[in-house]
């Protein structure tokens, strides 16, 4: 399993401005993650996006450290104030991004649950199940004719828990699109992280290693840095091995079940930034490392 990490994880810098995002890339390789992965490309003015992918590409090639995924947001089911085929055509477009910066995967959101102005049924999951998988489908036969692989995360409230995500991969049926599966964020939605995993495997492209702090939501706001879940419970962002996210279990059942990807830091905690990365790098090797010898036995 290669560990890499997102560059999501250095956002804080990068939007202080102590850390170019183009720098996360010679970063990632100096605390020695085997690869990384890019989450919303923030474009320097006067450059373009392909342009700047293109400078993102080099620059790893330069430092020796591969980028495997390519993380954007979309909405399949609103699409571009109510127009999907342009939504399905702009996503599209970012494929060509993934394709400069030759990542083999690219994930896209699915939905938010913002339904268009002009819908007329019920605004439920289901009844918005078809319309999103057919947003997803385009997305996919796109890219597979480009190598690359499309996916989903469990993220956005609305399409997060795993009976959603697992019931939306099912529509979609096409081989070439999965899910890029977050341990972390099915605290959001209030789905249990352990359970989750074990039923997601079999679609998992990619995967992310998180950890929160979480408290009842019988208990008041705790404060800054806090968010509350789909029903009403807190959360935060943790040092992975710091949290409630049982990390270990997630990670014995990736490994017990074939998984042999990319398993990819994602750090959203309140500590500093690189030290955060660094301990949740140092646990997550560790615990790879005792989940692979736990399924030797």
């Amino acid at each position: 399993m290669k560990i890499g990490v997102s560059s999501y994880s250095y956002s804080r810098l990068v939007r202080s401005g102590a850390m170019k995002q183009i720098d996360v890339i010679s970063k990632a390789k100096e605390m020695g993650f085997d690869t990384i992965e890019f989450s919303t490309i923030a474009v320097p003015e006067g450059k373009t996006l392909k342009d700047f992918a293109k400078e993102l590409r080099d620059e790893a090639d330069r430092v020796g450290i591969p980028i495997s995924n390519y993380t954007i947001g979309a909405d399949m089911l609103n699409g571009c104030n109510g127009d999907q085929e342009a939504e399905i055509a702009r996503v599209q477009g970012e494929v060509d991004i993934a394709e400069i910066l030759g990542c083999p995967g690219m994930r896209h959101d699915c939905s938010g649950g913002n339904f268009p102005a002009n819908w007329t049924g019920a605004k439920s999951f289901e009844a918005a199940l078809d319309r999103m998988a057919n947003g997803c489908r385009e997305i996919t036969k796109y890219a597979e004719a480009k190598g690359i692989k499309t996916m989903i995360e469990n993220h956005g409230y609305f399409c997060q828990d795993s009976l959603r995500v697992e019931a939306l991969v099912t529509r979609v049926n096409h081989p070439n699109f999965g899910l890029l599966i977050d341990m972390g964020n099915f605290i959001c939605a209030d789905d249990d992280p352990e359970k989750a995993v074990g039923r997601l495997v079999p679609f998992a492209f990619h995967c992310h290693a998180k950890d929160f702090h979480r408290k009842p939501g019988t208990m008041p706001w705790p404060g800054r840095g806090w968010n509350m879940s789909r029903s009403g419970n807190w959360w935060r962002g943790a040092i992975i091995g710091h949290g409630n996210v049982p990390v270990w279990q997630c990670i014995r059942t990736l490994v017990n079940k074939g998984y042999n990807g990319v398993l990819s830091v994602e750090f959203e905690g309140m500590e500093d930034v690189l030290t955060g990365i660094e301990i949740g790098q140092e646990n997550l090797r560790r615990f790879v490392k005792m989940a692979e010898t736990w399924n030797q036995k």
